[in-house]
């Protein structure tokens, strides 16, 4: 099992940035940020593999970069140039391949705020 601690968010006007940080307990295949407005479903925003290979949403591609500390354990998230339809939770993802088998752990959410 892998318990993932983010941090990060908050409040930011348009046009400005913000850094997410999610340390994880363990490792994984894959590490990730999705996102989930009110009213709409959790979407996939970055994800970023053990061997450093990034995917990401059409929508943040240009303003969104994804990194991790390998040491450290930890995935970023940098989001620059913020919109306000980038407001949302942002979740950590984990993603642990067992025996054959995918398994998705999360965090517990940040919240970022994008608004004048």
């Amino acid at each position: 099992q892998v318990q993932l601690v983010e941090s990060g968010g908050g409040l930011v006007q348009p046009g400005g940035s913000l850094r997410l940080s999610c340390a994880a307990s363990g490792s994984a295949s894959s590490l990730g940020w999705y996102r989930q407005a009110p009213g709409n479903e959790r979407e996939l925003v970055a994800v970023i593999t053990n061997g450093g290979s990034a995917n990401y949403a059409d929508s943040v591609k240009g303003r969104f970069t994804i990194s991790k500390d390998n040491a450290k354990n930890t995935v970023y998230l940098q989001m620059n140039t913020l919109k306000p339809e980038d407001t949302a939770v942002y979740y950590c993802n984990a993603r642990v391949r067992s025996w054959g088998r995918y398994y998705d752990y999360w965090g517990q959410g940040t919240q970022v705020t994008v608004s004048s």
